[in-house]
């Protein structure tokens, strides 16, 4: 099945991206494109459907390493009317295994109807499909601000449940296990951000206009230094 899709990578400012864009090629078998440096993060997945020359590509971000037994032979196309599949991945800070940081497989014309919601591929038509399998590890903590970021966002968006089609007790379960602790390095950044994150949520719901600043990198590294300093930055 490989001659069926492309691969693309996203990557933005995250210090292991060339040794993970490196990795992903050498264990799917095939050229990886690499889309870096755009801003933000909807303007990146609709630049994503335009350089790949397949209608169905795999999509990894640059903190997402790839196990090495994953299989590209083995994958198949999507259904008819599935617009993404996700696989999961771990985190290595709290043990969490679900969709977030995993490889996905999306459909290009999907990416070019994507709508407006904050969680950007929560916006695309058609359904999507989870599968059990584990992808690799979701490595979050490159340094204190992207494993910070990691908790504030997905906790951010953890904390509206429903609103993003999710069940809201297994939201709180996974908010519980992001603030609760971690071990690794910078684990307590991401438990910081995951905190900050949950306390932002109900900030934002008097106007929810400022969920769009969980995709503004220039808005979360400056929140990220405001309350942790720069000398935070390099860890």
């Amino acid at each position: 099945m490989t001659g069926l899709f492309d691969a693309v990578m996203l990557s933005y400012d995250e210090p292991l991206a060339d040794r993970l864009h490196a990795r992903l090629q050498r264990v799917l078998g095939l050229r990886v494109k690499r889309l870096h440096g755009v801003q933000g993060m909807r303007r990146a997945y609709r630049l994503a459907a335009e350089i790949v020359d397949a209608e169905q590509f795999l999509l990894a971000d640059a903190d997402f390493v790839i196990a090495t037994e994953f299989a590209l032979p083995a994958v198949e196309p999507l259904d008819e009317g599935i617009s993404m599949r996700v696989w999961r991945a771990r985190n290595p800070l709290n043990g969490l295994v679900y969709g977030y940081g995993g490889l996905k497989l999306i459909r290009r014309s999907a990416l070019r109807q994507l709508g407006e919601a904050v969680d950007v591929l929560a916006a695309l038509p058609g359904r999507t499909e989870f599968v059990a399998d584990i992808a690799g590890t979701t490595r979050i903590n490159q340094s204190p601000y992207h494993a910070w970021k990691a908790g504030f966002r997905e906790c951010a968006m953890l904390a509206r449940g429903s609103e993003y089609g999710m069940d809201d007790a297994e939201a709180a379960e996974r908010i519980a296990a992001w603030t609760a602790g971690g071990e690794g390095e910078f684990a307590q950044f991401a438990v910081s951000g995951a905190r900050e994150g949950v306390a932002f949520a109900r900030e934002a719901a008097r106007v929810p206009a400022r969920f769009d600043k969980l995709n503004d990198p220039a808005w979360l590294y400056a929140r990220f230094t405001a309350g942790h300093g720069e000398q935070a930055i390099a860890g």
